[in-house]
C-alpha cells in the first residue's frame, strides 16, 4: 500500500513549508525602518519584534512536544501554513487598524510565529515517517530550503523594492503570503505517516531519561547558536565592523551566508551515504569556528566577508545533521524529540545573538568583540562532536 502513495507529493510540500518559514523569519526585518518612519515607533520597540517571534516559536515548541501526536501531524501541519498566511495578511492592516500601530504588528507577528513554529517541530517528522532511502541525505536536502527561500526572500524583496518602491510593501506581503496558503492545500492531499504508530514511541518522561538524549540536546543548542549568531549580526557587522557599504553587507552578509548554508545542505543530500556524518559535522565544526576567528579578528574587509560568508558552509549541516543523529541515537523518539530539538535550536539561536550584542555593548559596541565571544558555540559543538566520535571508535 505504501509503494503507491506519492511521498514525493509530501516533500514537496515539506520543501515548501520550510520556504515558509523563512518568509516568516526574513521578510519582516527588511521592513524595520520602514515601520520606524510610518508607524513611528522606536528602535527599541523594533528591536523586540525578533525576540516575541523567536519567543512564541519556543512555546509553540513546547506546547507542540505534548499535544502534537495527540492532534495529529495533518490538521497541525496545515494549521502552520494557514496561520503563517494569516500572520503576514494580517501585518498590512492590523498596524492601521488597531489604536496602536505597535501592538497591531506584534500580534501578525506572534500568528505567524505560531505557524513556524509548528512548521519547524512537524516537518522533520513528517519526512522521517516516510519511506526513503538515505534519511540523512533527504533531511539535509529539506532543510535547505530554509535557505533557499531566506536567499529568495531578500532577492525577491530588494528588487521589488528597486522597481515599485518600498511604500508598495503591503502588497509584496500580500503575495508572499499567498505561498503558505496554496501549500496548505498541498498538505490537505498529501500522505502523512506518524512515527512510532505501533506505539513504539517513548513518553516524555523515558525520553528525559536517556543521557543521549541530552547529548543530542546540547548539540542542538550549539547548532542553533552557530548558525543563528553570524546569520542575525551578519549584515550590521560587516556595515558597521568593516565598514563596508549597506548593500555591499546585506549581499555579502545574510544573503551570501545563506545561499553558502543551503550549498552545504544540498551538497550533504547528494553525498550523505559517502560520508560519515559525524565526521563530516565534526570537519564542519572545526570550519565554523575558524570562520568565526577569521571574521572577528581580520583587520580588512575581504578576509572578514570571506570568514562570514564561509560560515554558511560550514554551519549549513549542524541543525539537520544533529537531527538525524537524534533519529539514529535515539529511534524510539518520537514527536516529543524532534519537539525538544526544535526548542533547543530556538535556545541557542536566541542565546547566541544576545551574547554577542552584550559583549560588544560592553566593549565599546565592538561587534568584533561580539563574534569573538561566539566562538565559544561551534567551539562546544566540537567537543560533544568529538566525544561522539571516540565513542563509536570504542564500540567499533
Amino acid at each position: 500500500m505504501s509503494q503507491q502513495k506519492n511521498y514525493k507529493k509530501t516533500l514537496t510540500a515539506c520543501y515548501l513549508g520550510f520556504v515558509t518559514q523563512a518568509i516568516s523569519a526574513n521578510f519582516t526585518p527588511l521592513l524595520f525602518l520602514t515601520f520606524k518612519g510610518t508607524y513611528k515607533i522606536s528602535l527599541t520597540q523594533i528591536a523586540l519584534i525578533p525576540l516575541v517571534f523567536y519567543f512564541t516559536q519556543l512555546l509553540v515548541d513546547i506546547v507542540a512536544a505534548k499535544y502534537a501526536d495527540k492532534v495529529g501531524y495533518r490538521l497541525s501541519v496545515i494549521a502552520s501554513q494557514v496561520l503563517s498566511s494569516a500572520g503576514l495578511i494580517a501585518l498590512t492592516f492590523l498596524p492601521d487598524l488597531l489604536p496602536s500601530a505597535y501592538a497591531g504588528i506584534l500580534i501578525a507577528v506572534a500568528l505567524y510565529a505560531i505557524g513556524s513554529g509548528l512548521i519547524e517541530v512537524l516537518l522533520s517528522p513528517i519526512v522521517e515517517a516516510c519511506p526513503f532511502e538515505n534519511k540523512a541525505g533527504v533531511m539535509s536536502l529539506l532543510h535547505s530550503f530554509y535557505c533557499w527561500g531566506a536567499v529568495g526572500v531578500i532577492l525577491g524583496s530588494t528588487l521589488f523594492f528597486a522597481l515599485f518602491g518600498i511604500g508598495q510593501w503591503k502588497i509584496l506581503t500580500i503575495l508572499w503570503s499567498l505561498i503558505p496558503l496554496y501549500n496548505a492545500i498541498n498538505f490537505i492531499s498529501c500522505p502523512i505517516e506518524k512515527l512510532g504508530e505501533d506505539g513504539s514511541s517513548m513518553s516524555i518522561r523515558q525520553l528525559l531519561s536517556v543521557p543521549m538524549f541530552w547529548m543530542m540536546i546540547f548539540l542542538m543548542i550549539c547548532a542553533g547558536s552557530s548558525e543563528a549568531t553570524m546569520c542575525q549580526w551578519a549584515s550590521a557587522f560587516t556595515e558597521s565592523a568593516l565598514k563596508v557599504s549597506k548593500l555591499t553587507g546585506d549581499l555579502a552578509g545574510p544573503c551570501l551566508f545563506a545561499a553558502f548554508m543551503g550549498v552545504a545542505r544540498m551538497m550533504y543530500g547528494k553525498l550523505s551515504d559517502k560520508l560519515d556524518l559525524v565526521k563530516t559535522m565534526l570537519i564542519c565544526g572545526f570550519s565554523a569556528a575558524a570562520c568565526y576567528l577569521l571574521a572577528s579578528l581580520s583587520s580588512f574587509a575581504i578576509p572578514g566577508l570571506i570568514g562570514c560568508a564561509l560560515c554558511g558552509l560550514a554551519v549549513g549541516i549542524m541543525w539537520p545533521g544533529t537531527i538525524s543523529l537524534s533519529s539514529r541515537k535515539c529511534p524510539s523518539g518520537g514527536t516529543a524529540m524532534f519537539a525538544f530539538l526544535a526548542l533547543a535550536g530556538d535556545l541557542g539561536a536566541t542565546a547566541g545573538p544576545v551574547l554577542v550584542g552584550k559583549v560588544a555593548e560592553a566593549t565599546g559596541d565592538n561587534l568584533k568583540n561580539g563574534l569573538f565571544a561566539a566562538t565559544i558555540f561551534p567551539v562546544c559543538l566540537t567537543l560533544g562532536l568529538f566525544f561522539l566520535y571516540r565513542q563509536a571508535k570504542k564500540k567499533s
